[in-house]
């Protein structure tokens, strides 16, 4: 398939890993803002193929799991209410509140329906006028204009039983926040080329020159995380510091105009808490005054919720890049896909959830399967 098999070449791998090879000659350490990088990394090996001076950091690249907690409680308490239909994409079912989730919130009676579109919940609030139905709306810039189109085509037609549980975040501000961290150990970035389809690369300059670190914008296939990283080494070793797009065949400069459009028009910027980092500025999304009706936070005014966060979980240290998944006490005994502690456990882009399925065996944590060495990979 164009652009999935060329771009798992093994033999390309192997050049571009030579490649880096020769070019290193100190340490450098990486980090990806993106959770589908992360299980590309992981699942493929490429970290521990590349020099040792090179390190990846995984960093709080996972919409589901950066959702803070206090989201997803009011998110529990909104869904338990007998009037309400609560729609959501099924990666939110599982992710762990103060004391439950929302399947145990569906087991208990209350109306939760997995949905594959905001369209889709928009569809059953027209079929179902007597009910409140809410769409769960989170994850970064790449949902937030179907989120966005969703909410606008409510307005228009009139649907004033709908509306939107936003917990949307940005990327920039995140990485704005990282390199501002004192234990900011990053030289580098490899962005996310979804991201940067819609956005742009116009907000990565600045970050650039101002934190002095090289931003790659990379796709998601091994030949990309590889490409991504040897042009990130290469401005290292030179003392350079641009925006470099290496993912070209996706991503235009000034990104996609008629989805800016529509974020312009329906949200507006404001400061945004990512759960285990705390509150960024201007890190997120909210609906805008005139969308303001369709807000579910709004509409069912709610307060008095109590978070707490399991003792054992150090998933904010992992989605920070402060720790590996592997380090944390309860990686794969107390914290599983089965009964997890955090997000990161759950979440099919989170980065305890790749350690989980693709290190196991050699964590010694857990059956899994080998490791397939570089030269029988038909990937990488």
């Amino acid at each position: 398939m164009k652009y999935i098999e060329e771009f798992q070449d093994p033999a390309l791998a192997r050049r571009l890993l030579d490649d880096i090879h020769a070019t290193v000659t100190r340490p450098w350490a990486l980090m990806e803002v993106c959770g589908g990088q992360t299980h590309t990394i992981i699942r493929h090996g490429i970290d521990q193929l590349l020099p040792e001076q090179v390190e990846l950091i995984h960093g709080p690249g996972c919409p589901v799991c950066v959702t803070p907690l206090e989201v997803i409680d009011k998110a529990l308490e909104i869904a338990s209410r007998p009037d309400v239909i609560f729609c959501s994409f099924g990666d939110m079912l599982r992710v762990p509140g103060t004391g439950r989730d929302l399947f145990q919130v569906r087991s208990e009676g209350g109306d939760v329906r997995v949905v594959y579109s905001p369209l889709d919940a928009l569809r059953i609030a027209r079929e179902n006028p007597q009910r409140q139905v809410v769409f769960f709306g989170i994850g970064f810039e790449t949902t937030a204009p179907p989120n966005a189109m969703t909410v606008h085509q409510a307005k228009k037609l009139g649907i004033h039983n709908f509306s939107l549980l936003v917990s949307h975040v940005r990327v920039p501000p995140a990485i704005e926040a990282i390199m501002r961290s004192p234990s900011c150990r990053v030289q580098g970035f490899l962005a996310a080329g979804h991201v940067c389809s819609v956005m742009g690369v116009s907000e990565y300059p600045e970050l650039a020159a101002r934190h002095r670190v090289p931003i790659v914008v990379t796709g998601f296939e091994p030949l990309d995380i590889l490409e991504g990283v040897r042009r990130a080494v290469r401005q290292l070793e030179r003392g350079e510091h641009t925006v470099d797009n290496a993912y070209a065949r996706a991503v235009r400069p000034e990104g996609n105009p008629a989805a800016l459009a529509m974020l312009e028009d329906v949200f507006e910027v404001t400061d945004r808490a990512w759960r285990g980092i705390g509150v960024i500025p201007d890190s997120g999304w909210r609906l805008s005054a005139r969308y303001r009706d369709f807000d579910a936070e709004h509409r069912f005014s709610v307060s008095g919720i109590n978070t707490r966060e399991p003792a054992e979980c150090r998933s904010g240290e992992v989605l920070q890049g402060l720790l590996k998944p592997h380090e944390c006490e309860a990686f794969g005994t107390l914290c599983t896909p089965r009964s997890p502690l955090g997000a990161t456990m759950v979440s099919s882009e989170g980065a305890c959830a790749a350690y989980y399925l693709y290190r196991r065996l050699e964590l010694g944590t857990a059956p899994a399967a080998a490791t397939i060495p570089l030269e029988a990979s038909p990937v990488v």
